[in-house]
């Protein structure tokens, strides 16, 4: 078998084009792929997002219906209460501190 430096100059090539058009292939499914996981991810970011206000929606429902039936006055006594409350642990706590 003679072979011939242009024959050898042809298998090269052909060698050369059959591994880059590997590489594209290669290279191809890699960023479909990527494509794919992206978009895969935006969706459950927006899944996610939708859910989350779902929710925060049912609960301002929620506390729209718990206040309706709450009165200013009521409001006022329960802040009240807190307030003494909040006072009475203070004096305790200054209490234990003087120990």
């Amino acid at each position: 078998m003679n072979k011939s430096p242009l024959d050898a100059f042809f298998v090269g090539r052909a060698t050369a084009e059959a591994v880059i058009d590997r590489i594209e292939e290669k290279v191809t499914d890699a960023l479909s792929a990527l494509g794919k996981f992206d978009a895969e991810q935006r969706e459950h970011i927006r899944n996610l997002v939708e859910t989350i206000l779902e929710k925060a929606e049912q609960q301002r429902e929620t506390v729209k219906t718990d206040d309706a039936d709450i009165t200013p006055d009521e409001l006022q006594e329960t802040i009240d209460n807190l307030r003494a409350e909040i006072a009475q642990l203070k004096s305790e706590l200054q209490q234990f501190r003087d120990r």
